[in-house]
């Protein structure tokens, strides 16, 4: 890694160099133990049971967690001084993207170690974290997050559950419901968000034990059978006043900024899925027999199986990268300070375009994808003994969750125009020419970025402080963003891995760059057309230099990539 490090949404105005970006390749081997470690759990310990989870055994669940905390996969984000092993970015992503593989049970493990612990790491007192951070790294207590209300969703500030301080000032007294609480069917500690004296946004930490705290039934849902949600109703709850998380009107800032983690966190899982599905997908196409011959040989879904392992390898790339670019970012302040984790959430916030946008993309990309591999069982996806038949259930809920993604669309240019990128005619500093075996496609990225600053300073300058209220031109510059991003990342990787990589190799990491950059340049156009024909004018002119990039071998490159997913059985990458 560089020097320099790189700040959030800086990439739209720079050329990146490969060196400076952390990719799966990079994966030390303390990585991969722990990797290993995770897949071994999942085989050995989830997969078997995964109907008894699908099913609602919710005992089942909490003595996996344990089994899975005794292992130390709980302790990843943890502290070291109350049990944790506080380790990168990178190996927490790489554990979550391989529980992905351990289906519902993956979302009771994201909770837990999520939403359902990260705030009382950032934001606890020492008091706090002694009482139950070390329970919870043992998953002796199960944490569950309690934000959105029926009558309050992506406007999670508009929540009307309200606290209000005792006469003797020793507690406050909680009430009002909250919605869609996952793991709160056997959870022991929640995070439940309320305005104190009605417009105090405010986190407690509240103990299930807690009297007057009561559930309502399991929700029935389409998918995450295997996970617990339910209401947690608040009627007349005594919370001491040492269970108030941070600050007393400070709640806004625990919760947005949990959330840019659990949207990385998801990112990472949805890579999961995407490796799961195109697995079962490969493996499927290879057993089924048609007109004599395995489907897997037929051109309609070779050109499945190939982009599908492209989309996986561009997501992969997103999260990796931005897990470099977070670690980075924290190992430059000093642990055990005074102001560790006030820094630490200001490094992870730096970020926040980012883990927005990776949000976006994985999850596209992993309904995509596991609709594509559905598809490719025919009418036996739709069977429910077959993995992909739940997968393709349980994967709806990740573009609704940690923020829909139409809300996380309109956070990227919002955030990218409070940083001034966009709105004040900046001049990208880029090479004049690129250079190197993906010339071409460095030389379309500048095009790209240029026509995303283009179309910025027009949005800002015509709408200004209003821009807000024009969402359908903010969805759609948004598009143009998180495409830049996701095909540098893809871009960036092969172009690093290349130059330790067999001839063969080269080949692959060459197709998948073809396949990737096909599919990125037409979403980009489409979002690009979009955006202008709203403004009502012309494409910029660096368009040009999207429109001048050729696209030579796409088929020949499908059917590389394709055959290699076929032998493999597998994500190849």
């Amino acid at each position: 890694m560089g020097d320099r490090i790189l700040s959030g949404g800086g990439y739209l105005v720079q050329d990146i160099d490969s060196r400076d970006v952390f990719t799966p390749e990079d994966f030390s081997d303390e990585h991969r133990q722990i990797a290993a470690t995770t897949e071994q759990f999942v085989a050995g310990e989830i997969q078997p049971v995964n109907a008894e989870i699908e099913a609602g055994n919710f005992d089942l669940v909490v003595e996996k967690l344990r089994a899975c905390a005794a292992l130390g996969l709980m302790m990843i984000d943890a502290p070291e001084e109350y049990g944790g092993l506080e380790l990168d970015k990178a190996t927490s992503m790489l554990v979550m993207e391989r529980m992905a593989f351990a289906r519902n049970f993956g979302l009771s493990y994201m909770v837990q170690t999520g939403i359902g612990m990260l705030p009382l790491i950032y934001y606890g007192s020492a008091d706090q974290k002694e009482r139950y951070l070390g329970r919870l790294i043992t998953a002796e207590m199960i944490g569950a997050y309690c934000l959105t209300e029926p009558g309050s969703g992506s406007d999670a500030l508009g929540a009307k559950t309200t606290a209000t301080l005792a006469a003797d000032g020793s507690h406050y007294i909680l009430n009002g419901t909250k919605q869609f609480s996952s793991n709160a069917g056997f959870a022991d500690l929640f995070t439940i968000f309320a305005k104190v004296d009605k417009r105090h946004f405010t986190a407690f930490l509240v103990e299930r034990s807690a009297a007057g705290l009561s559930l309502g039934p399991e929700e029935k849902k389409m998918g995450m059978h295997g996970s617990s949600t339910r209401q947690v109703i608040l009627d007349n709850v005594r919370v001491p006043v040492a269970n108030v998380l941070g600050e007393v009107g400070k709640g806004h800032k625990i919760a947005f900024n949990v959330l840019n983690v659990g949207r990385f966190k998801l990112g990472a899982f949805c890579v999961g899925q995407q490796k799961y599905a195109l697995a079962e997908g490969a493996r499927y196409a290879n057993e089924r027999r048609q007109f004599d011959a395995p489907i897997s040989t037929f051109g309609a879904i070779r050109e499945k199986l190939a982009a599908v392992a492209a989309m996986t390898f561009a997501s992969e790339a997103v999260v990796y990268r931005l897990a470099g670019l977070i670690d980075e970012r924290l190992a430059t302040i000093v642990r055990g300070s005074d102001n560790y984790y006030v820094e630490y959430q200001k490094g992870i916030e730096e970020y926040a375009v980012e883990c927005a946008l990776a949000k976006v993309f994985c999850s596209e990309a992993a309904a995509w994808g596991i609709d594509a591999m559905l598809q490719v069982h025919g009418g036996y996806g739709y069977i429910a003994e077959y993995p992909i038949e739940q997968l393709y259930r349980d994967e709806r809920v990740q573009r609704i969750y940690e923020g829909t993604n139409e809300i996380n669309r309109l956070l990227i240019p919002g955030l990218l125009f409070r940083k001034g990128i966009g709105g004040k005619g900046l001049v990208p500093t880029f090479d004049t020419a690129a250079s190197g075996e993906f010339a071409a496609e460095n030389q379309l990225l500048q095009g790209m970025k240029r026509t995303w600053l283009t179309l910025a300073d027009r949005i800002v300058a015509r709408f200004g402080a209003k821009v807000t209220d024009e969402q359908e031109i903010l969805l759609a510059v948004a598009d143009v963003a998180i495409q830049i991003f996701a095909l540098e990342s893809a871009v960036l990787r092969a172009e690093k891995a290349v130059t330790a990589a067999t001839e063969q190799r080269r080949e692959e990491y060459r197709a998948v760059v073809i396949l990737c950059t096909f599919a990125a340049k037409q979403r980009f156009i489409n979002a690009v057309d979009r955006c202008a024909a709203f403004l009502g004018e012309e494409p910029p002119a660096a368009m040009a230099a999207v429109s001048a990039y050729r696209l030579a071998g796409l088929l020949a490159a499908q059917r590389l990539l394709a055959a290699a997913v076929s032998r493999a059985e597998r994500y190849i990458f």
